[in-house]
């Protein structure tokens, strides 16, 4: 029971949008219940992490209203990018870039920073209960909370929400979507120092037009620390996706990034070769595909009590531009901090006008910039020209990267003329001159280049 004359929440899901929920309500004055299928032990050791969950600048700043940073390790300033072209004999490499971010990133494990925001939420008086919730549990939970939020990610109790059709762009997967932690390189500057300078403040980025995708980033692994993570962006159509198909353990998710590597990437492939499983966390890997969805974000229990979605239950992304995390991050601490400053009920009417507030400070721009990092074709044939130019610019490629921090610039690139505009404010100078000095790269440079000077 609710703590007479304190408002009270319930919370549905304990992943890092619930869990960072439940901890900013209850710090700002609520009595809040926490729900969760699972128990705390197995929500942070049994389970495998729901994405890299990079913070990029920015979204740091809300999630510091949720939570001081307490972690030291997973933080990058920067990012090298190659783009790779073709296959076989004809494969080529066709820009390379290494832009300073002009902020700092930072990849922490989400089931320790779920866990470490589960363990302030009970020291500061939260209720954690562990059970099942269906929809007849749900309309309970709703009957007896004055605000009842669900945070159960794209599954579970999702189809409560209904898709808003004018906001989602798309009915399938765009990537089969391969995720493992991978131990036994340390985060100095040596660590693929054959790249950039950066060495390992620097995250890396490859792309190959016909594949996929690979993101590489230092990462604070749960248990094991300073550790790298990988997530494999494979076109459903390419080489790599079946690749996927096959992975049912650590081992193979890293047999199959060592398989990528070495067809595809072979500059990188020696250092891959290095890194190891997680011996101690046998769910340190994830398969699967996100269908980007954004949904309406209230509804009505059997028994007419209103609740609403949060996280990724209201909208889903393609990790693919990492906007999952921020976004989630993002909504919650705007929305404690709407409802502390509220007086009347939390309807449905405020409910909807609180997540329409948010669509316009990040949803939205979230779902666009994932859009340009999936080569939409609504970006493609314009804002392919920002690749060339931030391979021969260094401000071009940090404004470029600085959308993964705020994205809202990327509302305003709408036609060619808007990316050249924006090249030549970038770079000050003609965007015409910057684009004619591109030339395809070439060779790229390779660690077993640096092993054998």
């Amino acid at each position: 029971m609710a703590d007479e004359g304190r408002r009270s929440v319930g919370v549905v899901g304990a992943g890092l949008a619930g869990a960072s929920a439940a901890l900013g309500f209850v710090e700002a004055g609520f009595d809040v219940t926490l729900y969760s299928d699972k128990d705390r032990e197995s929500l942070r050791d049994k389970v495998p992490p729901t994405g890299v969950g990079v913070l990029f600048g920015k979204s740091r700043e809300w999630d510091a209203e949720i939570i001081e940073d307490t972690y030291d390790v997973g933080n990058t300033t920067g990012i090298s990018v190659r783009l790779h072209s073709g296959s076989g004999d004809d494969r080529t490499d066709v820009l390379e870039f290494n832009p300073d971010y002009g902020y700092v990133a930072q990849a922490v494990d989400l089931r320790l920073r779920a866990d470490d925001r589960l363990g302030r939420f009970l020291d500061h008086g939260g209720r954690f209960e562990v059970g099942a919730v269906d929809v007849d549990r749900l309309d309970e939970i709703a009957g007896s909370h004055d605000l009842t939020l669900v945070a159960t990610g794209k599954g579970g109790l999702s189809a409560l929400f209904p898709v808003d059709g004018s906001r989602t762009h798309y009915r399938e997967p765009q990537r089969k979507l391969l995720q493992v932690t991978l131990t036994g390189l340390d985060h100095g500057p040596d660590a693929f120092a054959y790249r950039s300078s950066g060495g390992g403040n620097h995250s890396l980025f490859n792309l190959d037009s016909e594949n996929g995708e690979i993101f590489v980033g230092p990462f604070l692994h749960k248990d094991a620390g300073a550790t790298w993570s990988f997530i494999v962006f494979a076109k459903p159509d390419g080489a790599w996706a079946p690749t996927i198909d096959e992975v049912d353990d650590a081992g193979s998710a890293r047999s199959a990034l060592v398989d990528i590597f070495t067809e595809y990437f072979p500059h990188d492939a020696p250092v891959i070769e290095q890194l190891k499983v997680i011996e101690s966390d046998p769910v340190s890997w994830l398969t699967g595909a996100v269908t980007p969805t954004v949904r309406h974000v209230v509804s009505t229990t059997r028994g007419g009590h209103v609740v609403a979605a949060i996280g990724d239950t209201a909208i889903a992304v393609d990790p693919v531009a990492g906007q999952g995390a921020q976004n989630s991050l993002i909504q919650v601490a705007e929305l404690v901090k709407a409802a502390k400053a509220h007086d009347g009920a939390f309807g449905a009417d405020w409910l909807e006008a609180e997540f329409e507030k948010h669509w316009e400070r990040r949803g939205r721009a979230a779902v666009e910039v994932t859009r340009l990092y999936l080569g939409d074709p609504d970006y493609a044939t314009h804002l392919e020209l920002s690749f060339p130019a931030a391979a021969v610019d260094a401000n071009v490629a940090s404004a470029l990267f600085g959308l993964l921090s705020e994205p809202n610039p990327l509302l305003t690139l709408e036609s060619r003329e808007d990316v050249l505009g924006f090249i030549a404010a970038v770079s000050g100078e003609p965007a015409g001159d910057v684009l004619g000095r591109f030339e395809p790269a070439g060779r790229f440079s390779s660690a077993s280049d640096k092993v054998a000077s």
